[in-house]
């Protein structure tokens, strides 16, 4: 019988959480039903599997409410389904909009659930049922992917909880290690309203990787060092991550002993301005200082009286040309790879399917970027199912999202980057200041190769809140 408490609910995880299994102990009670990860803008529900309560992908992807409509309005059992931070982000304001939708929100160490999910990559094992089956692996620990993964977590937590906060709703909070208990199982149900009990646990799926983290980390050292020098009183207690800052303050990059803080924005010049703030000093971009904690740029500022802090500004035509050179062109590791899969095959990019070869020629480029900036245009307006990435996003919005911590004292722009960064290393008292290193070779093709009126023009609609408070023009 379906609850009369809610009419639906959300379990709000991420990847390598134990969602699968608190889903499966979720089904086995008669009165509730969960869809999996019925968001996700590459599948539906699970890989391979649709339509959901009759909505198909297609449908789904128009309009999102289509579906939660369904879920909310199935009389036969209590609905709901799983949702991960980079989930089709139409749907989140609605669901915390809804006081008649459960929210459960499921944690675990992001430390166990980063390695987990490394080595869930390195195996193709994403779900256990029988041990004959185990693929054994060890994960290669990356501190900049982790401190990545760590940054989108607490992100999305601290958004979860502000919301929770300011709409007076209270959640259901499952960790990791409470899956193992009945009765823990037992009270979600009753609090979701369903009148039921389970005797034991759904044991058809098996934990993949039981054995001490020593022995799942290939560099299991590194990692010990570089977790030593982040600044996490505790990583287990979600959404209260502490210390709650703004967007990624781990990017911001401070010269070696001049008094000046970069703030970079995704697809800019950071390699030409990182590489001009270590010839500042005379010292190797090694030496810059990276990966500071809010704690740590406070101190680092009081340490520097008479700092600067800036951003450096790149033209939204050359920005978009960049993150899609970067990000969506290639097929290597430095591409997002699955949002380049669901990119070709829904919003039907013409990308090539292992990346540029020798029969990738000028026109093809051109092509993709066309596409590529039509895809924009719906993404930063919404109407996508696939995340805004900080590499695409607009500069306005990046900006803003620095306020919440360390507005920059400067906004440069990269067309004036030789006199610009010249007048503010004089200002804080520089004298020998280096010329700024001219930029690497666009790959594969230059974007002055195939710019014309129709790329500005679609730059621009997607790019409309940057090209009007920033006053862009045209790009040439």
């Amino acid at each position: 019988m379906k609850s009369t408490k809610f009419q639906s609910f959300v379990v709000f995880a991420e990847m390598r959480t134990g969602s699968n299994f608190l889903e499966a102990n979720l089904n086995a009670f008669e009165g509730i039903n969960c869809h999996g990860e019925a968001f996700n803008p590459h599948f539906m529900g699970y890989p391979k599997s649709e339509p959901i309560l009759g909505i198909d992908q297609k449908t789904r992807d128009a309009d999102p409410k289509v579906l939660l409509s369904a879920i909310k309005n199935n009389t036969a059992r209590l609905s709901g389904f799983r949702y991960f931070h980079d989930h089709d982000p139409r749907v989140f304001d609605a669901v915390m909009e809804d006081t008649s939708c459960a929210k459960i929100i499921l944690t675990r160490n992001p430390v166990e659930s980063y390695v987990s999910w490394k080595i869930a990559q390195e195996t193709g094992q994403w779900k256990l049922t029988d041990v004959k089956a185990h693929k054994v692996a060890q994960a290669q620990f990356d501190p900049k992917e982790f401190a990545a993964h760590l940054e989108a977590l607490q992100a999305f937590q601290v958004t979860l909880l502000n919301r929770l906060q300011i709409s007076g709703q209270t959640a259901f909070y499952v960790a990791y290690e409470d899956l193992q208990s009945v009765d823990v199982m037992n009270g979600l149900a009753r609090y979701l309203g369903v009148d039921e009990e389970l005797e034991a646990l759904d044991k058809s799926l098996k934990k993949q990787n039981p054995s001490p983290i020593s022995a799942k980390v290939h560099n299991y050292d590194d990692m010990l060092k570089a977790l030593s020098q982040m600044d996490r009183f505790d990583l287990t207690r979600t959404p209260n991550f502490e210390p709650r800052r703004g967007p990624v303050v781990p990017s911001y990059v401070a010269a070696a002993d001049a008094p000046l803080l970069y703030l970079p924005l995704r697809s800019g010049p950071q390699a030409q301005v990182m590489r001009w703030l270590a010839d500042l000093d005379g010292v190797t971009r090694s030496d810059l200082i990276t990966k500071m904690s809010q704690k740590e740029v406070r101190q680092w500022k009081r340490k520097h009286p008479g700092h600067r802090s800036f951003t450096v500004l790149r033209h939204p035509v050359q920005r978009a040309h960049e993150a899609y050179c970067r990000h969506i062109l290639p097929a290597d590791s430095g591409s997002f790879l699955q949002l380049r899969r669901t990119m070709v095959r829904r919003y039907k990019l013409p990308l090539p399917e292992n990346g540029p070869d020798a029969g990738y020629d000028l026109n093809a480029h051109r092509k993709g970027f066309v596409a590529f900036l039509k895809f924009l245009k719906g993404n930063l307006s919404g109407q996508t199912s696939i995340r805004v990435d900080a590499a695409w996003c607009t500069q306005h919005q990046a900006i803003s999202g620095f306020g919440e911590f360390c507005l920059p004292d400067h906004v440069l722009r990269e067309a004036d980057l030789a006199k610009e960064l010249g007048d503010l290393a004089l200002s804080v008292g520089c004298q020998n200041v280096p010329e700024v290193p001219v930029a690497p070779e666009e790959q594969p093709f230059a974007l002055a190769d195939i710019y014309d009126d129709q790329i500005e023009k679609l730059t621009s609609e997607a790019y409309q809140r940057d090209y009007l408070m920033f006053g862009f023009s045209r790009w040439a």
